[in-house]
C-alpha cells in the first residue's frame, strides 16, 4: 500500500525528473554504460549496494535500503534519497565514515546517486543520498553561485566531511597547519606517501579521488569517492567540498590506507597521489572534474638556511589560485620549511626577504625584506607578515592580482639578534622647514658591546612653526595612542586594516613597501602627546634621549664608513636607516622650528651664550686650581714652621 502511494504521488516529478536529465546527459556517450534512476521511481524497501575503497584501490561493496524520500531537502532544492546501511565494510568501520562521501549507490543496476549526508546519531547506519541527476548538473554550469542549495543540516542532517590529508608536513607544522585550517572548518590528518604515488591510475565509480589544495614537496587534499565517470569527466562526493563554486583545485589519485573506525566520525586515512586533471565545480551537489588539464596555481619556493647547523633547504610547492585560501597555504607551507630545517621549536632570529610575482607581468611585483625574534616560536613569527602580505593584496578591492609565484629566501639562528636604543643625540635644535637634522643613536646588542648608528632627517618644507617633537624608536615599535583606542573600541587587526584608506593599488603597494622593518631605526615626527611602546615580546623601557649640543654638522658624519644610506620620506616626515638587529626602545627631541631669519638669529645667540659658559667654566676651574694651590702652599708652610 505505502509502495504505491509513493509511485502514484512522483508521477509528476518524475517526468520532469527525466526531462532535465535528457537535457544534461543526451549529448554523452556513457563510457560506464550505466543507467540512471530517477527520484521519481524510489521506493521505500528497495535494497541495492554502494562502493567504496576501504583499502588499497580495491573496490568494495556495502547493502544499502531505501527508507524513504526527503522532499525539498536536495542541494539545489529538489530530493534526497534516504537509506539504511549496513554490511562487513559498515561494521568494520563502525559506520559511515568520512571519505565514502560521493559512494555510488546501485538499485536494480541502476545508478541512483552518491551517499553524501549522515545522521549522527544513528550509529552511523542512516545516510542520506544526492540524486545522480542533481550532481551531473555540475558539468552544465558556468561560473554562477549555486544559489538554490539548501543546507540539510537544520533537521539534524550534516554532510559527511571529506577527510583533509597531509603529507610532507613536520608534526610542528601539522600543528600549524590545523590551527590555521580551523577557519575553514577543516581538519587535517598526517598522512604518509604511498609507494607509487606518481603512476598515474584511470579514475572510476567507487573509487578514491582527491580534490588537492597544495601539490609537490608537499601535499594537501579532501579524499572522497567517484560517484560517476564519463569519458574525461567525473562527478564525486554528492555534498560540497569547500562551496567555492568555481574551484579550480588540483585533481589526484588516492590510494587508502585503512579506515579508521571511530564511535565518534570514522574516517579514511589515505594519500594524495599523482595529478590527474582539475576539479573546476565545488557546489551543493558535489565535486565535478576533467581529466588531463593542468587547474592555475601559484607556485612557491622557500630556500631556509640554518646558520647554526650550516644546513639548506628548499621547497617548491604549487597552490591553487583562491584569493581566501591563498595567505594561508602559503604561510603554512613557509612555516613548514623553516620547520623542517631548524628541527626543532623555540627561540630563534630570522631574517627574511621575499618576492610576490604577479600573474599580468604588465603588474608590479612586490618585494620587502625584514627581521624576527621570537623567544617561543621563531617559525611561526617568520610568516605572519607574508600571510598579511598575500592577504592585503590578493584580496585588494581595487584590481584582480593572482599571483604566479612567490620566492621567499630566509636564514635562521638560535642567536638572538635584538639590540636596545639606549640614547641619541641631534643637531641643531633650532631649524627651519627644508633643513637637515643630524642624528646619532647609541644601542647596545644582547649581551654585545654598544655602537652608534647615524641617519638623517629633514624637517617637511610646510611644518608649522613653533614646537617639533622628533621620535626616534626601533621599527617594530608602535604608538600607544593606536593600542589604546584599540582596546577602547574593542577593534581587532583585520578591522584596523579596513579603516585603511588606499587610494588606488599601487598606493596599497607602495605603503606596504614603506612599512617599517623590524631592524630598523625610524624617526618620525608626532605628537607631543604621543608616547611609544613596542608590541614586541620584550617590551623595553622607554630609551634616554640627550639634548645636549653637537656640533652644527658632526664630523662623524663627515668621515662615516657606514655604507648603508637611511630612506627618507618627507611626505610622511619619516626617516629610516637599517641595522642588524631587531631594534626595541624609543625617545624623544623637542625642536624649535622658527624662520630663516629667527633660527640664525637663535643660533647664534645660543651659540654665543654657550661659549659664555664655557668662558665662565674655564675661568671657576682655574680659580679652584688657584685655590688648591693656595691651600697646598700654605699647609706646607705651616709643616715647615713646626
Amino acid at each position: 500500500m505505502k509502495y504505491k502511494m509513493y509511485k502514484k504521488n512522483m508521477m509528476a516529478l518524475g517526468a520532469a525528473v527525466c526531462l532535465m536529465l535528457s537535457c544534461c546527459v543526451g549529448h554523452m556517450a556513457h563510457a560506464e554504460d550505466v543507467t540512471f534512476m530517477p527520484v521519481s521511481e524510489v521506493q521505500e524497501g528497495m535494497h541495492g549496494y554502494a562502493e567504496t575503497v576501504v583499502h588499497g584501490r580495491d573496490i568494495s561493496r556495502f547493502d544499502v535500503e531505501v527508507l524513504g524520500v526527503m522532499k525539498g531537502r536536495g542541494p539545489t532544492g529538489g530530493d534526497l534519497i534516504l537509506v539504511k546501511v549496513s554490511g562487513p565494510v559498515i561494521d568494520e568501520s563502525n559506520g559511515i565514515a568520512q571519505g565514502m562521501s560521493g559512494s555510488p549507490v546501485y538499485i536494480d543496476g541502476k545508478l541512483l546517486g552518491a551517499v553524501a549526508y549522515g545522521f549522527p546519531q544513528s550509529g552511523g547506519r542512516i545516510g542520506m543520498v544526492t540524486p545522480i541527476s542533481d550532481m551531473i548538473h555540475l558539468w552544465t554550469l558556468e561560473d554562477k553561485r549555486d544559489v538554490s542549495f539548501v543546507s540539510a543540516s537544520a533537521d539534524g542532517l550534516v554532510p559527511l566531511d571529506t577527510p583533509l590529508m597531509a603529507s610532507g608536513y613536520t608534526q610542528d607544522a601539522m600543528g600549524y597547519l590545523t590551527d590555521k585550517m580551523h577557519s575553514f572548518h577543516m581538519t587535517p590528518y598526517a598522512a604518509a606517501a604511498e609507494g607509487n604515488e606518481n603512476h598515474v591510475y584511470p579514475l572510476e565509480a567507487g573509487g578514491s579521488v582527491a580534490a588537492s589544495l597544495v601539490s609537490g614537496d608537499l601535499k594537501l587534499g579532501a579524499v572522497g569517492t567517484v560517484t560517476y565517470v564519463d569519458k574525461d569527466h567525473m562527478v564525486a562526493f554528492g555534498h560540497p567540498f569547500m562551496s567555492r563554486g568555481k574551484s579550480g583545485y588540483f585533481m589526484n589519485n588516492s590510494y587508502i590506507f585503512t579506515v579508521i573506525p571511530s564511535q565518534n566520525i570514522p574516517f579514511k586515512l589515505g594519500s594524495v597521489g599523482a595529478e590527474i586533471g582539475v576539479i573546476q565545480q565545488d557546489r551543493g551537489a558535489g565535486i565535478s572534474g576533467v581529466s588531463g588539464e593542468v587547474p592555475a596555481f601559484t607556485s612557491l619556493q622557500a630556500a631556509v638556511t640554518d646558520e647554526d647547523l650550516g644546513i639548506e633547504k628548499t621547497l617548491n610547492v604549487r597552490m591553487i589560485q583562491d584569493e581566501a585560501l591563498l595567505p594561508t597555504l602559503a604561510a603554512t607551507s613557509v612555516y613548514n620549511a623553516v620547520s623542517q630545517v631548524m628541527n626543532r621549536r623555540g627561540e630563534g632570529s630570522v631574517e627574511i626577504s621575499y618576492t610576490l610575482y604577479p600573474e599580468n607581468e604588465n603588474q608590479q611585483a612586490f618585494s620587502r625584506k625584514n627581521l624576527y625574534w621570537s623567544s617561543s616560536d621563531i617559525a611561526e613569527r617568520s610568516v605572519d607578515e607574508i600571510y598579511n602580505v598575500i592577504r592585503l593584496l590578493v584580496q585588494n578591492r581595487f584590481e584582480d592580482y593572482p599571483l604566479r609565484r612567490v620566492q621567499v629566501d630566509m636564514k635562521v639562528t638560535e642567536q638572538r639578534r635584538t639590540a636596545q636604543l639606549l640614547d641619541a643625540t641631534a643637531s641643531p635644535m633650532i631649524v627651519s622647514p627644508g633643513d637637515t637634522i643630524f642624528i646619532r643613536a647609541r644601542l647596545e646588542p644582547y649581551r654585545g658591546e654598544w655602537f652608534y648608528k647615524d641617519l638623517t632627517f629633514k624637517v617637511p618644507d610646510n611644518q608649522p612653526l613653533g614646537e617639533m617633537m622628533l621620535e626616534i624608536r626601533g621599527g617594530g615599535v608602535v604608538p600607544l595612542p593606536y593600542l589604546i583606542q584599540q582596546q577602547k573600541y574593542n577593534l581587532t587587526d583585520e578591522i584596523l586594516e579596513r579603516l585603511r584608506t588606499y587610494k588606488d593599488f599601487r598606493d596599497l603597494q607602495d605603503k606596504l613597501k614603506k612599512e617599517d622593518q623590524n631592524n630598523q631605526i625610524v624617526a618620525e615626527i608626532l605628537d607631543p602627546e604621543v608616547s611609544m611602546i613596542s608590541k614586541e615580546e620584550d617590551k623595553p623601557g622607554e630609551a634616554k634621549i640627550q639634548n645636549q649640543k653637537s656640533p652644527e654638522k658632526p664630523n662623524y658624519l663627515k668621515h662615516s664608513t657606514d655604507k648603508e644610506e637611511p630612506s627618507k620620506e618627507q611626505e610622511n616626515a619619516v626617516s629610516r636607516v637599517d641595522t642588524g638587529y631587531v631594534i626595541y626602545g624609543d625617545g624623544q627631541f623637542t625642536f624649535q622650528v622658527m624662520k630663516p631669519a629667527d633660527r640664525d638669529r637663535a643660533l647664534e645667540a645660543l651659540k654665543k651664550k654657550n661659549g659664555n659658559q664655557e668662558q665662565l667654566k674655564l675661568e671657576m676651574k682655574n680659580q679652584e686650581k688657584e685655590g688648591m694651590e693656595e691651600a697646598q702652599s700654605a699647609s706646607t708652610k705651616k709643616k715647615v714652621e713646626a
